[in-house]
């Protein structure tokens, strides 16, 4: 089964520890948070995954290798430029092949177990739908939130959950978008007017890695456990 972490991203708000660091490659724990989704996603099943890089994207495959220490196989796909979220993603899809696959943003922190989409991802072509979508409460930094929620269909409504950056995929919801720079919501929005996006509200640990406080905060609290 494929996965793909998304980590082109420049990470500036992260300055200056992305300056000579790709952001996916920061630790918290002891780890690269990079690390800690494939290492997550290979106890979940998934064998293959694609990582898209950019900014010192080398550092990445360096770091990495093909995924076999991990008991995993990483491809990669690198971008010239950070082309966000969708157009990453598309620029992937040769590698990930017709199947549906699941997407996990590479600077967030969870403890989510994978498997639990898996139910998801097999069930998306029976229930015509093109993605699945993880939704949080709403941290302070984002307290009006994405999303909303009601009897598992995503809708651009209130009140509003966040966004995790946490999603399983058709390609059909991207496979007919010109090749670019580009984010997904529009993409989800213009699905779930279709009703074509379910979702499920996840109550666990889940970070959005986006300041260097937030980094140190999440470091103390996995260095105390």
């Amino acid at each position: 089964m494929h996965a793909m972490i998304l980590a082109a991203g420049r990470g500036e708000r992260m300055r200056p520890l992305t300056d000579r660091t790709p952001k996916v490659l920061l630790e918290v724990g002891g780890k690269p948070l990079l690390q800690w989704h494939v290492e997550n996603l290979h106890r979940a099943g998934f064998d293959r995954i694609v990582i898209n890089h950019a900014w010192l994207g080398e550092q990445i495959e360096q770091r990495l290798g093909d995924g076999s220490r991990f008991g995993v196989r990483i491809a990669y796909s690198p971008e010239g430029q950070a082309l966000e979220t969708a157009g990453g993603i598309a620029m992937a899809l040769a590698l990930i092949g017709a199947d549906p696959f699941i997407v996990v943003n590479g600077d967030i922190f969870t403890d989510l177990d994978f498997s639990d989409l898996l139910p998801r991802l097999r069930a998306l072509s029976a229930r015509n739908l093109l993605a699945h979508v993880v939704l949080v409460d709403n941290p302070p930094h984002h307290p009006h939130g994405d999303f909303a929620l009601e009897h598992g269909r995503v809708y651009n409504e209130q009140p509003r959950l966040t966004f995790a950056g946490i999603g399983v995929y058709r390609p059909e919801l991207l496979a007919a978008q010109a090749a670019g720079r580009f984010s997904i919501v529009p993409i989800l929005r213009a699905g779930m007017r279709e009703g074509k996006i379910s979702g499920e509200h996840f109550t666990g640990r889940w970070s959005d890695i986006g300041t260097p406080r937030r980094l140190g905060e999440l470091d103390r609290q996995l260095r105390a456990e």
